[in-house]
């Protein structure tokens, strides 16, 4: 017992003369030590050079060493504390990276650099990672929004057209009248609302470069919404320009390829955009997703923000849609919004389900939020 816990010692402190614990690591605990000191003491040691051979060499050694959720961690570290982001452009070194959503960002942020050389295994990365999600995520998303829409689209009171006669003697079968040989219904049943959707939703993600994780999950949830017919789905991106993918939702690949992280931040400019799209505002929930830091016009963005809200419009801005830990964002904007009535929060990817059917129903989402111990900003 002495030993293991000098050796989990040894290899927290690393090969330092004066890590205190005396201990000699054997063969495989050597590699493993190898492999930490190579990333988190590249200064003192070295690192991992900055040839692709010596890279792939590290990303195969860890992935021997560690799991899964380890290696991701390490990996994103390497990208950002050995500045590898010139070798995911050669397609040997994506070959090698084991995928996940922080990996995809920072393919997203160099989309403009890939050489065409490389930009079919870019693909592959990009595309696996979006099936995970896709197959972790769709069913909750679908469950949730059909099951809010199906409670919305209830008919209590049908016109004789509309009356689900099966369900309508069904449920009155008590209410019988043997001397009139018939029932009396108490209450009638219809098939709802023949509309091709009962909501509009209005996805408009800030695609800056510190919401990178958060576009991915955003084009995830916006292409599974767009696949349920109760709804109708918009996905408009920002930085200081604005573009509309919402014809892009059906293949989320291709979508996230079309976005381009990183550059500012024009909110404003955003939500004048989204005004023209939405038609009917008291059926629209709008979510804004964005930390906030506006680089165009706060004054205007603030009015802009009133109206839509004014208009009927259920907005909700969240301030991060991952799984990364507390966002930086703006206060003073984020306090702003919370004093025009709008739920200000970060959310996960396993909450946006539930969040998306509590606004669609138009449910207290404040309350919903306090009841999964989620931080509002309070106006």
């Amino acid at each position: 017992m002495e030993d293991q816990t000098l050796r989990k010692w040894r290899l927290i402190l690393g090969n330092h003369q004066d890590d205190g614990t005396g201990y000699q690591l054997q063969d495989l605990d050597r590699k493993v030590d190898a492999a930490l000191t190579a990333l988190y003491e590249s200064e003192r040691k070295g690192g991992l050079g900055a040839s692709a051979p010596n890279v792939n060499r590290w990303l195969g050694d860890i992935r021997e060493f560690f799991p899964g959720t380890v290696v991701k961690i390490m990996q994103q570290d390497a990208i950002k504390r050995l500045n590898l982001h010139s070798l995911l452009l050669e397609k040997e070194m994506l070959e090698s990276v084991e995928p996940d959503v922080h990996l995809v960002a920072t393919l997203m942020t160099l989309s403009r650099a890939i050489p065409e050389k490389t930009k079919d295994t870019a693909r592959q990365v990009v595309k696996k990672v979006v099936d995970d999600l896709m197959q972790k995520l769709t069913a909750p998303m679908q469950q949730a929004i059909s099951g809010a829409m199906n409670r919305s689209a209830k008919n209590r009171r049908p016109k004789h057209n509309e009356i689900d006669w099966r369900t309508t003697i069904e449920k009155n079968l008590k209410h019988y009248q043997p001397e009139y040989k018939t029932i009396i219904p108490e209450v009638r049943f219809g098939f709802g609302r023949k509309r091709k959707s009962l909501k509009d939703i209005v996805l408009c993600i800030d695609q800056s470069g510190s919401m990178g994780s958060s576009v991915i999950y955003s084009g995830i949830f916006g292409s599974v919404m767009a696949s349920i017919p109760a709804v109708k789905t918009h996905m408009v991106v920002f930085d200081t320009e604005v573009a509309d993918l919402t014809d892009e939702l059906q293949d989320p690949v291709d979508l996230l390829f079309g976005v381009q992280l990183g550059g500012g931040t024009d909110i404003n400019r955003a939500l004048t955009y989204c005004q023209q799209v939405i038609t009917k505002p008291n059926d629209t929930v709008m979510v804004l997703i964005t930390d906030l830091y506006e680089g165009g016009n706060p004054e205007e963005m603030k009015k802009k923000a009133a109206a839509i809200v004014q208009s009927g419009v259920q907005l909700v801005v969240l301030l991060a849609l991952n799984d990364d830990g507390a966002p930086s964002y703006d206060h003073h904007n984020a306090q702003f919004m919370a004093n025009i009535g709008v739920p200000v929060f970060a959310c996960t990817p396993d909450k946006f389900p539930e969040l998306m059917a509590t606004a669609l129903t138009k449910q207290d989402i404040s309350q919903w939020a306090a009841m999964n111990e989620i931080g509002i900003k309070k106006g």
